[in-house]
């Protein structure tokens, strides 16, 4: 029957024809960009951002702030806008971006490797005094943030820094981030290798550049040739683990695809031996893989390690290797276990040039202008100028004469940063927290820093290494998943019904030796008025029930859930 006005249903349906987008990945031909992201950094890249803030938003004030350079592009020169004070955790998710902004920003220093001169430190503490309201926090990659900056300020800060060779660039965005490194390199008596000239020549060949200033999301790097495993390198998009190799001797063997947030995945071998002097060009490859064959379609699948889980550590390589390198990569052994039990530095150890480093622990990061300067003239006091920053928001002196080595602890121990820390006020780690993060629900350092009080004075008998790694929100900047105690912040009932400020924990987490992704037990949630109580309760369980030797994070693995509530 012919298909008329009167009997429409005779017609034939027509299909809807769509075009299937993709994951928007470059290298499959899409380049239209698929969300607000891609679409404001193909309208500009992120680095052009700095003439904007110097010329126009500097002088003339927060309000003149384009909304995409203000949430979007300022973050590849550091700067993110912090909380508004007052606004609580369960709107956190409620509020639109401009309900939750202050007009201050973070700014976030980028130290790659953690190497400071004291000269560089001390400059920091100004900054963080004169324009920070003192505020310093170091962070677990290595870098030092400040707070309640204003944008007036800003190309001054930044004249101050370079004057002394550090900078903001490409400290946050879709970008390559700080690449962290060994505290210890080219001093440590047991290191392998010295990775601090592929360091350098990444930085000066790369970091700025606009080859790659538009990655799909941020791209996390750590170089490491101590036996220690001294930089998370399971976690990073991309890691070069020191290694001896039976035939070419010391060199690396590459990491790719881990990462944490609300989907964690370990990174995985490719089973290849990098020398020293070829890092820099197999990273470019990486990285170069990362931006053409990235996901670009949802923000949530726009970290390098969705496309190594699709793709396998096989394919990975092939494509390195033919695409980008133009050369097959040398086949080599893994890394051993690691040397120690605790990766942070923190004590007293000699150098391999006689002399002595000196590693120390504020609490929880959480330092200040002020502390940051007296830090700087302790270190030149004793004889040194040079400090490190580590990936445990710890911190160390090098290059310490022997005599002047319990001096140089006794002078810390007066600023309230101990070489000889207690295994809680050593193993506690805490992200920025609600006081200053727009996506946080519940506060951390204050509540981390409490914690490590009621725990010395109510165990002070506890001696094995611990980690308590508190986080604000479920995007695991304080790696609560690896941690042996995962705190993850949330909103949670208390015994009256009322919701209050609490933790959903992780137990059993590890990165090193057997690294894994702690445990949940379902329904083990603590408030934070609690949460002394309950970690105290298993801790004194584990001491009573562990076997000989056993780590904790060995224990929680095995333990009854009774046990862990």
């Amino acid at each position: 029957m012919a298909a008329t006005p009167q009997n429409p249903a005779a017609a034939t349906p027509r299909r809807k024809v769509s075009r299937h987008r993709g994951e928007g990945q470059w290298a499959a031909g899409h380049h239209t960009p698929l969300n607000g992201n891609e679409q404001f950094k193909k309208d500009d890249d992120g680095l052009n951002v700095r003439t904007r803030i110097e010329t126009i938003y500097s002088k003339r004030g927060f309000d003149s702030i384009d909304p995409n350079d203000l949430r979007g592009r300022m973050r590849w020169w550091g700067l993110y806008t912090q909380r508004k004070p007052g606004i609580d955790g369960g709107k956190t998710a409620i509020l639109e971006p401009e309900e939750l902004d202050d007009k201050y920003f973070m700014l976030r220093v980028r130290i790659d490797g953690g190497r400071l001169t004291t000269q560089q430190l001390r400059v920091i503490g100004e900054i963080s005094q004169e324009f920070a309201r003192g505020s310093a926090d170091v962070t677990d990659r290595q870098n030092i943030q400040l707070h309640w900056i204003r944008i007036e300020d800003v190309p001054e800060i930044w004249n101050r820094l370079e004057a002394v060779g550090l900078s903001t660039t490409e400290a946050c965005g879709d970008c390559p981030r700080v690449v962290i490194g060994s505290p210890v390199a080219g001093i440590a008596e047991d290191e392998i290798i010295d990775g601090t000239s592929a360091i350098d020549e990444i930085h000066d060949r790369y970091i700025g550049s606009h080859e790659f200033s538009n990655l799909p999301r941020k791209f996390k790097t750590a170089i490491s040739g101590s036996p220690l495993l001294d930089v998370v390198h399971e976690i990073n998009d991309i890691a070069f683990v020191g290694v001896e190799h039976p035939e070419h001797g010391p060199g690396f063997d590459l990491w790719v695809g881990g990462g944490l947030s609300t989907n964690p995945k370990l990174g995985v071998r490719l089973g290849a031996w990098v020398p020293l002097d070829e890092v820099p060009e197999v990273w470019a490859g990486v990285v170069g893989i990362f931006r053409d064959w990235g996901y670009r379609r949802l923000r949530t699948r726009a970290r390098l390690k969705f496309l190594v889980a699709d793709w396998g550590a096989e394919k990975f390589r092939q494509v390195l290797e033919d695409d980008y390198l133009g050369r097959k990569l040398v086949d080599g052994p893994a890394p051993a276990e690691p040397a120690g039990r605790w990766r942070d530095h923190v004590g007293v150890h000699r150098q391999k040039d006689g002399r002595f480093y000196v590693g120390f622990a504020p609490r929880v990061g959480r330092v200040d202008g002020a502390t940051l300067t007296k830090i700087a003239e302790v270190a030149e006091a004793h004889g040194s100028g040079r400090v490190r920053t580590t990936v445990e928001q710890k911190m160390i002196v090098l290059d310490v004469e022997e005599a002047q080595v319990e001096p140089l602890v006794e002078a810390l121990e007066a600023l309230d940063l101990t070489a000889k820390p207690s295994p809680f006020r050593r193993g506690t780690m805490a992200c920025t927290g609600i006081e200053y993060c727009k996506l946080a629900i519940v506060e951390t350092k204050a509540r981390g820093s409490q914690l490590i009080d009621e725990l010395e004075r109510r165990i002070p008998e506890f001696d094995e290494p611990i980690t308590i790694n508190l986080n604000g929100c479920p995007n695991a900047c304080a790696r609560i998943q690896v941690a042996d105690i995962g705190l993850k912040g949330q909103l949670v009932l208390n015994d009256q019904g009322e919701q209050v400020e609490g933790y959903q924990v992780h137990l059993g987490g590890a990165l090193g030796l057997e690294a894994g992704f702690g445990r949940k037990v379902r329904g083990l949630k603590v408030t934070s008025d609690e949460l002394p109580d309950y970690v105290e309760r298993v801790l004194k369980r584990f001491q009573k029930e562990r076997e000989d030797g056993e780590r904790f994070a060995a224990w929680a693995s095995r333990a009854s859930e009774e046990a862990l509530s």
